[in-house]
């Protein structure tokens, strides 16, 4: 039980929660922005071989920071971490905005990446103490809201920006905003004192962040960039193989892992592990494909196919800020996760079974981003219920992890299945029989996650 004199203190009620979640809209934004801008980049600095790796470069780096920093968080104090993670979010956002070579930014966006995932993880970790787990599910519910803005609004305003002050301004709009959220946590956020000396486990730090990497690259260059039996992917393969295997035998050996496999013991933190990893493999796994079966098999325009996929994000949006409500209310989350894989199997189901026209494709749409949103939000609250408090940064860093690997498994999956049925020079028809590959291929995964997640125990969200 936490004495009263070690609780943490929020000061100024919402306000530094408003605060901490704008520096996640900010990183959030990055990702988005950036892609609108990109052909006024080429414009000035060149590089166009190399022009993907300015968004690719900052989402890798932001994949393998967030486990690490999770960890950092339990070891040194999340406040202390998060304004670390800000002010290197904030250093590469400069660097960007003053870069006079391609290479240049692509480097400086690595070290903007490495930034925003120990931004994002702090910012979790942080709401995680200072608040029960039931307190936790509205804020937790006004995330999905933050990712909802930051995906509907980037492309506009990366546009805006673009057009009326150049792209340098998208890095360097960062900075006020940035810089107000480091004075104010600085000075109103009070966390308890963690430990002053740890034992960082450096040969774990850097195995998971080389797994992560290669799991990355294996996912963005296989296919594309380098055949499938070529030596780079085989070699990353292996990689992908070889390091997560490491990293475990490390992590037995070490005195503070990165990943303590002690947490593995919790029925809770594992289902949520494993049924997290199956929500990123089937959400923004299959977000290509869906685009390509609308313009490519229902012959839509891009307008069209556009304003389909917003209604999909907003469903996942909505639905996983009502899905934290009613959790809150409730207290019970168990129910949400199995809703969501029932949810993809069936439209996976529907996909393959009905002839969908535009009504029926938005209806399917729909009910793919319901599906996306009631798991969302619940994995993440469910395993802050499951964490202690010395171990929420490493949980939290965990599940996410596996979100971010299913999703860039789930892309490599799904185009190779795609890939394995496109002709030389494909139709309409040779589309839609690759698609329908895909669809059908969610239904045993959807039930896979299914399967797992009727393991989740019915834990009430704690209030203490």
């Amino acid at each position: 039980m936490t004495s009263r004199s070690s609780t943490p203190t929020l000061s100024g009620d919402t306000t530094i929660v408003a605060l901490l979640l704008a520096a996640v809209f900010l990183s959030l934004l990055d990702a988005q922005i950036v892609a609108t801008a990109l052909p006024r980049i080429v414009a000035d600095l060149g590089g166009l071989d190399r022009f993907a790796w300015v968004t690719t470069g900052y989402l890798i780096a932001g994949s393998a920071a967030v486990p690490v920093h999770g960890k950092l968080g339990d070891l040194y104090g999340r406040k202390r971490v998060f304004l670390v993670s800000i002010l290197v979010f904030l250093a590469g956002s400069a660097a960007c905005g003053l870069a006079q070579t391609m290479t240049q930014l692509i480097a400086f966006r690595v070290v903007q990446g490495i930034g925003s995932g120990g931004l994002f993880i702090s910012v979790l970790a942080v709401l995680g103490e200072l608040f029960t787990p039931q307190q936790g599910a509205r804020y937790y519910g006004w995330f999905s809201l933050t990712f909802g803005a930051a995906s509907l609004t980037g492309p506009t305003i990366g546009g805006l920006l673009t057009d009326l002050a150049g792209w340098r301004s998208i890095f360097l709009v960062n900075l006020p905003l940035g810089v107000l959220v480091v004075a104010v946590v600085a000075i109103r956020l009070h966390l308890p004192a963690r430990r002053g000396h740890a034992r960082i486990d450096y040969l774990g730090v850097v195995l998971l962040a080389a797994a992560i990497v290669a799991v990355n690259l294996l996912t963005t260059w296989v296919g594309t960039a380098h055949a499938w039996t070529s030596p780079i992917t085989l070699g990353l393969a292996a990689a992908c193989v070889l390091l997560p295997v490491l990293f475990v035998l490390a992590q037995r050996r070490a005195a503070d892992p990165v990943i303590p496999l002690r947490l593995f013991r919790d029925r809770t933190f594992s289902v949520v592990v494993a049924v997290g990893f199956v929500a990123g493999f089937l959400g923004l796994g299959i977000v290509n494909y869906l685009v390509l079966w609308l313009q490519a098999v229902l012959s839509l325009s891009v307008r069209t196919s556009g304003y389909l996929l917003t209604a999909m994000m907003l469903g996942v949006v909505l639905t996983s800020y009502a899905s934290t409500k009613l959790i809150a209310r409730t207290g019970s989350y168990r129910r949400h996760p199995v809703a969501s894989m029932a949810l993809f199997a069936l439209t996976g189901l529907l996909c393959v079974a009905v002839d969908a026209g535009p009504v029926l494709a938005t209806v399917f749409l729909l009910l793919y981003g319901i599906a996306g949103g009631l798991n969302s939000q619940a994995l993440t609250l469910a395993a802050r219920n499951a964490a202690g408090r010395d171990d929420i940064g490493a949980v939290q860093g965990t599940a996410t992890m596996a979100r971010q690997t299913g999703t860039a498994l789930g892309t490599s999956f799904f185009a190779a299945l795609v890939t394995s049925r496109l002709p030389a020079q494909p139709g309409p028809a040779a589309y839609a029989d690759a698609l329908h590959l895909v669809f059908l291929a969610v239904i045993p995964i959807a039930l896979i996650g299914l399967a797992l997640s009727l393991f989740l125990p019915d834990t009430k969200l704690s209030r203490s």
